[in-house]
């Protein structure tokens, strides 16, 4: 089946090299755009192929990298730059520059992801196009018209997130480059981040309003593009928006939050969960294995991979509040039998557990985009910033209940020093490490990313070279304010070469 869905994306999908609109055809395979409607399954295929592209090794420059796979860039290049993941040693790999913020228009990472991202962006523009003036609206055709639609949405907004400065900070700045069609010319500005925004939202709202019926969580569903949307209008400062939309999901009644006892388990079987709202699901057949999974650079069971990324310093002393916390169930000492931990390069080794374990294997999971925990904490930072601070910390409160914490609660009192916008930012950084979400926290909500610890995202420098109870000039990667450029991504090369009206990132 996987075989079939890759064909047949590269029939029907396009092989977007650099910025190029133009079909990659096949002629040895028997389905054509031109009779993809006429086909019983070819529109459900595509479609799934287009899921497909998020997980696959496909080729980029002439080659497959085992370590090019959307997915595996999309969280590397959000959480190695964040204070969430520590870099225990210099490394060859791309993923270096998001620790170190050396980013550069050439790095491989950065340019495969914009470039599958294009290509899956393509894919859904062909059945879109397909299907703009069928006559068959039954409720299957609309539900996939209706996914496509969200991943078109879904892609363009993450590589809003990687190469454009946060709406929050400028609206107007350069965002990205639009793409709406297949037959457009391959050169085309970038448009301002409000207008990727609003297209965003439109295609999220056409989505909603086409998809009802549920194929899984592995699929997109109404539900999906209204926790989209709540993300949105979040990142937007939209606040009567994200509520709304994250009532939307919590009022469906189809998701509920997995208890602290379920949780403990909850993402190595985040596939049958209640919690769980959208996730791109792998199957034993896809894991990457050592090369190329998202477990493998940050656990290792002693052979299953390299384990070199480990929980910052800084989150697990924000973590030491409660030790009764169940997500510490995601973070794994490395015991080095004396009652210590064993330290690498001088940073000790506790390992992240988020992608690993289902059906036990150490390099298998399925990574969770949208779940419902984020839809509660979606909508306590809307109501903080609202001034509605008892109802964002019942949301915190509901989260921590379900996490063991029924003994921490903050019934409805801030604690002394705090706002309300501190609980709700501590709690998404508890509940979400990992996940994607905590650099964008950090700066759409203008405030300081502190990496005051040691760790290689500090370059040219041993553990013995620093004192962490200060600040040195020069070490400037300890302290990243929110107007530094490189809280987002150069433009990659390709890009600029082959399309002369695409500007550059400063």
């Amino acid at each position: 089946m996987k075989n079939k869905i890759i064909a047949l994306i590269f029939v029907i999908g396009t092989l977007f090299a650099v910025s190029s609109c133009e079909l990659d055809v096949a002629p040895t395979d028997a389905i054509s755009t031109a009779s993809l409607l006429n086909t019983s399954d070819g529109l459900l295929n595509v479609t799934n192929g287009s899921y497909a592209l998020l997980k696959d090794n496909i080729s980029f420059g002439g080659f497959v990298d085992q370590n090019n796979n959307y997915l595996r860039q999309y969280f590397q290049m959000s959480d190695f730059a964040s204070d969430d993941i520590v870099c225990a040693q210099v490394t060859e790999d791309p993923l270096f520059y998001s620790f170190t913020l050396t980013h550069s228009p050439d790095q491989a990472n950065s340019r495969f992801f914009w470039y599958i991202s294009y290509k899956i962006i393509s894919s859904t523009n062909t059945v879109l196009e397909l299907t703009t003036n069928t006559t068959n609206d039954d409720a299957a055709t609309k539900q996939l018209v209706g996914e496509n639609y969200f991943l078109r949405a879904f892609s363009h907004f993450n590589l809003l997130r990687f190469y454009a400065k946060p709406y929050s900070i400028d609206p107007n700045a350069p965002g990205i480059i639009l793409r709406e069609s297949t037959s457009e010319s391959a050169s085309k500005a970038r448009s301002s981040v409000k207008d990727c925004y609003n297209f965003v939202i439109s295609d999220l709202k056409k989505a909603a309003s086409l998809m009802g019926t549920s194929r899984g969580p592995q699929y997109a569903s109404k539900a999906a593009a209204w926790a989209l949307l709540s993300r949105v209008y979040l990142y937007m400062e939209d606040n009567t928006s994200t509520v709304a939309y994250a009532d939307s999901v919590i009022g469906s009644g189809n998701y509920q939050l997995a208890t602290a006892d379920a949780f403990k388990s909850y993402f190595p079987n985040a596939a049958t969960s209640p919690e769980t709202i959208f996730l791109v699901a792998f199957t034993t057949s896809d894991n990457k294995g050592k090369f190329g999974s998202i477990a493998s650079m940050i656990y290792s069971d002693g052979n299953s991979g390299w384990g070199e990324e480990f929980a910052s310093q800084s989150l697990r002393n924000l973590m030491a509040e409660h030790t009764e916390d169940v997500r510490w169930n995601y973070i794994d000492t490395l015991s080095d039998g004396n009652g210590g931990v064993v330290t690498k390069n001088g940073i000790e080794t506790f390992y992240i557990k988020k992608f690993s374990g289902q059906g036990g294997d150490p390099n298998l999971s399925s990574p969770v985009m949208l779940r419902l925990a984020e839809m509660y904490l979606n909508r306590a930072e809307a109501n903080a910033k609202a001034g509605n601070d008892k109802a964002a910390l019942d949301d915190v409160d509901l989260i921590r209940t379900n996490r063991g914490l029924e003994n921490a609660l903050y019934s409805g009192e801030l604690p002394a020093g705090s706002t309300a916008l501190d609980v709700v930012l501590k709690e998404r950084r508890l509940e979400l490490a990992f996940e994607g979400h905590r650099a964008l926290d950090v700066y759409r909500n203008k405030r300081i990313m502190n990496r005051s610890y040691w760790g290689y995202h500090l370059p040219g420098l041993v553990a013995t070279d620093i004192d962490l109870t200060k600040t040195p000039s020069g070490y400037d990667k300890m302290l990243i304010d929110y107007t530094n450029p490189r809280i987002i991504y150069y433009i990659p090369v390709d890009e600029i070469l082959a399309n002369p009206l695409c500007k550059q990132n400063d």
